[in-house]
């Protein structure tokens, strides 16, 4: 790149706050010898290259964002931030300045050692579309196009200029149209934030349109070749010989929108959002949109328009767009896309296919043209873009000048201290000397080299990464394999690996609260490091409803690492919920889970620095949808004979926790509402008064108790003490019960109601033909109807188990009955029917006449509860 070396020349110094101007608000405007410089701040300075002074600067009432020069009238358009587009005569400004007395000068300035000048300030009246909303505008013909920053939406708005000398404001939008999405920052409420990179507005006419001839050279415009029009912006606006406004956004988004169609497009019926076009998405903000002429044609050429369009992001995304033809011969738009050296302060498109950006670091070039890009197809786009440095850093803002020497390019910037330069360039292809050109190949050498070497080195250690990652995860799917083997084969006898639960009243304030402890032991030889976790779920189904659907609870807990001998603790909440209610029976299961992802996903994931196609693996084919592996250890059941508690049992030094008070049923709202309204009695009474405590019953032989308890009941310990202590193996009063050998006692329920278990031994006449039989009576009495329901749902399970575990050691059953036993059917028959109609006879009653039939539907349900068949 020996012809891309500059020759630069600083031309004036501009006040700049500490630590240096930022990139995307300074602006640099060249017309003629005039260049109009704005540094971001509320100034604007005129600057003249042939005299080599500062011939004006005008203070505007807000921060100066974008400049544009109209080069019919020398008017000057600003945007000002929270302001709106002010539109300034030159020619006026400059007469009255000449007319009065010059004393107005900028005081900062000059103690900052700038030459005097005067400082004209910007009249209001000079507002031309006030707006706080505007982010962007550019001038086409007589009309002003803006884009302005809604809530969520970009819009696009067409106004009128006013003719040159009017002093009038545009008479409304004449056309506007919401772009399809913005990504604004989060302001005050309503209020979007000012965007932290404006976007970019700017107008693409077809060859031979007018468009750009009031235009200055550096302003936002640009002519493309029809073809390449044709192909980017579609029929219409080729037909209408329509200009093209593209819009560039902060989201990365480049969309474009036919100005004649905006100007009737509140005529026209149909979605205004049809309107709008979207070309490409960058994916990071658009910092350029400009047109470049990359291909040399001859000079009987007719059009020598630009052929290439070209989008440049803030992270150094560059896209190009040609037309060129497909091996079918037909036109069809080439893309291509390249990454180049980020992030991009500023660009701009210069003379002979090259495009200019600056970095923090140094200011670029890279050509697109045919014949010095590398690697060109035919009439295509380089594969390949090489940038060139200049030896220039920090640039803030780029313009090309309007003089551009033969065969170079002349470009004006602004550093980010506030130094105005010329940078000019000959584009034109040197020879360079022998010794020139060794030197260049051998320090080009001696960097690919380096670059190799560097390649490499990165390429073995991030193998050397990934190596040790796929070691380390088969260490662990081996382990894990190991503990699958020993948990799946031990299904008889004691686990190595084991989890057992206990339940214990907590006291907690507002609130007693159930907590299941789960006791995690590693009795095996194995470890459980990385991906394992304890999975405990928590089933809570209604013992008055055992069909209906419960709830479920699942709580996952990383074991981290537990070796062999190891245990580990975790304690749980099982209750009451939020409406102060426990309900029972709850399901505890654990298990262990095993997660595939944590411990094989970094082995399988693609390296950081490189992607080698051996192991470009996607994980989702590769891991099942589960992405885990579970492993089932115990399952506890809690009911209601495991939540009792004993005030009266406590030892003097031990206090029982305190309960839940009662909570509120439809039996207590249904008993209060029938208390006459002058007593003052509450529904406790009312309840012992008309509804006495639920008794529930049931009858087990004494000979299958007897083989059950088995060693609990040689002891010397009567059958009924005996089975009381089988019901309360797993609640805390088991000792005490023991010691004192209680065949019955009064407990409290969760929800503080009373609950009264009594065991007794009674002789059953009536069903065996050998004569009368032993038997042992569990009856459960409460006033709570809940309650009676849980501890009989419990009672009932452990029977059921017990009958399951012994029914093969029992001898054979004795002879029954068979009539008794068909009219103790028939008698439950009876009563469920009845209960079927007094159910029916309460949906239609009146509150008066229902009394009488819930009173009687009570008594049916306590017959039933009651029954006369015996467990053998």
């Amino acid at each position: 790149m020996a012809g891309f070396e500059p020759r630069v020349e600083y031309l004036e110094s501009f006040r700049c706050p500490l630590g240096g101007l930022a990139a995307g608000k300074p602006r640099v405007l060249c017309h003629g010898a005039e260049i109009f410089v704005s540094t971001g701040s509320e100034l604007v300075y005129v600057y003249d290259q042939e005299g080599r002074l500062l011939t004006a600067v005008y203070r505007f009432p807000g921060q100066v964002w974008h400049l544009e020069l109209r080069a019919l009238g020398r008017l000057l358009y600003v945007l000002c931030a929270q302001k709106g587009i002010y539109c300034l005569s030159l020619d006026q400004a400059s007469r009255s300045v000449n007319q009065g007395d010059g004393d107005d000068r900028d005081s900062e300035d000059s103690e900052d050692g700038e030459p005097p000048c005067a400082v004209i300030p910007v009249h209001p009246d000079a507002c031309l579309l006030p707006d706080d909303t505007l982010c962007a505008f550019t001038v086409v013909d007589d009309m002003l196009v803006t884009l302005a920053q809604g809530p969520a939406r970009w819009k696009v708005q067409l106004s009128e200029c006013p003719c040159p000398g009017e002093g009038a404001r545009p008479r409304g939008h004449i056309g506007e149209v919401e772009l399809s999405t913005s990504s604004p920052l989060a302001g005050a409420p309503g209020e979007p934030a000012a965007p932290r990179i404006l976007p970019v507005l700017c107008c693409a006419s077809p060859p031979g349109s007018s468009a750009l001839q009031t235009r200055t050279r550096g302003s936002r415009g640009f002519s493309l070749e029809q073809a390449l029009f044709g192909l980017l912006f579609g029929v219409d606006a080729s037909l209408l010989e329509s200009p093209v406004i593209l819009c560039g956004l902060p989201d990365g988004q480049l969309c474009c929108v036919v100005l004649k169609t905006l100007v009737t497009s509140r005529l026209s019926p149909g979605d205004p959002k049809a309107l709008v076009k979207i070309l490409h998405h960058l994916e990071e903000p658009v910092v350029l949109i400009g047109a470049l002429k990359t291909e040399s044609l001859p000079e009987d050429a007719e059009d020598t328009h630009p052929d290439c369009l070209v989008a440049l992001g803030h992270g150094g995304r560059i896209l190009a767009i040609k037309a060129s033809w497909d091996k079918a011969g037909t036109l069809v738009p080439e893309l291509q896309e390249y990454q180049l050296p980020g992030p991009v302060l500023c660009a701009v498109c210069g003379g002979g296919g090259c495009v200019y950006h600056s970095t923090p670091s140094e200011l670029c070039v890279v050509d697109l043209a045919r014949g010095r890009a590398p690697e060109g197809g035919p009439g295509g786009l380089p594969s390949l873009l090489c940038p060139a440095g200049l030896g220039i850093c920090s640039v803030v803002t780029l313009s090309v000048s309007s003089e551009v020497p033969e065969g170079g390019a002349r470009l004006l910037a602004l550093s980010a201290r506030g130094r105005l330069m010329t940078c000019s360039l000959d584009l034109r292809s040197e020879v360079p000397c022998p010794t020139r050109a060794a030197m260049a190949d051998t320090g080009q050498k001696i960097k690919e080299l380096l670059s190799g070497i560097g390649t490499v080195s990165e390429r073995v250690s991030s193998l050397k990464k990934a190596v040790d990652q796929r070691n380390k995860a088969l260490t662990c799917l081996n382990e894990a394999m190991n503990v699958s083997c020993v948990l799946l084969a031990g299904r008889e006898g004691a686990r190595p690996i084991s989890c057992t639960t206990t339940t214990a009243w907590s006291r907690l304030q507002p609130q007693d609260v159930l907590t299941a402890t789960c006791r995690l032991e590693n009795n095996s030889g194995l470890s459980l490091d990385r991906g394992w976790a304890l999975c405990v779920q928590v089933l809570t189904t209604p013992a008055s409803d055992p069909d209906a659907a419960g709830s479920a609870t699942t709580y996952t807990i990383p074991v981290d690492r537990l070796g062999p001998g190891d245990r580990r603790e975790v304690t749980l909440p099982l209750g009451p919920g939020e409406d102060g209610a426990l309900d029972l029976p709850l399901t505890v299961s654990c298990a262990l889970h095993y997660s595939l992802r944590e411990v094989v996903g970094g082995a399988l994931a693609p390296s950081e620095s490189f992607t080698d196609p051996s192991l470009d693996e996607c994980l989702s084919d590769v891991l099942p949808e589960q992405d885990g592996i579970c492993l089932p250890l115990s399952e506890h059941t809690v009911d209601m004979l495991q939540c009792l508690c004993f005030p009266g049992l406590a030892t003097p030094h031990t206090q029982a926790p305190g309960l839940l008070g009662p909570v509120s049923d439809s039996v207590d709202t249904f008993l209060g509402s029938l208390g006459p309204r002058s007593e003052p009695a509450g529904p406790a009474s009312l309840r012992a008064k008309f509804l006495p405590p639920s008794v529930a019953t049931i009858k087990v032989s004494a000979e299958l108790l007897r083989a059950a308890l088995g060693d609990s009941h040689a002891a010397g310990t009567s059958l009924g003490c005996a089975t009381l202590q089988w019901l309360l193996a797993e609640n805390t009063a088991l000792d005490v019960v023991r010691a004192r050998r209680l065949s019955s006692v009064q407990g409290v329920a969760p929800d503080g109601t009373d609950l009264h278990l009594t065991i007794r031994e009674v002789t059953v006449t009536h069903l065996c033909t050998a004569g009368p039989m032993q038997t042992v009576e569990i009856q459960v009495e409460s006033s709570s109807l809940s309650s009676l329901c849980s501890a009989h749902h419990a009672v009932i399970g452990r029977l059921q188990r017990m009958v399951v575990e012994h029914a093969a050691q029992s001898s054979s059953p004795p002879d029954l009955r068979v009539q008794c036993l068909r009219q103790i059917h028939i008698n439950h028959e009876t009563l469920l029917q009845e209960v079927r109609a007094l159910r029916d006879r309460l949906c239609t009653e009146d509150e008066a006449s229902s009394c009488g039939t819930a009173e009687r539907l009570l008594q049916v349900y306590g017959q039933l509860r009651s029954p006369s068949l015996l467990l053998l």
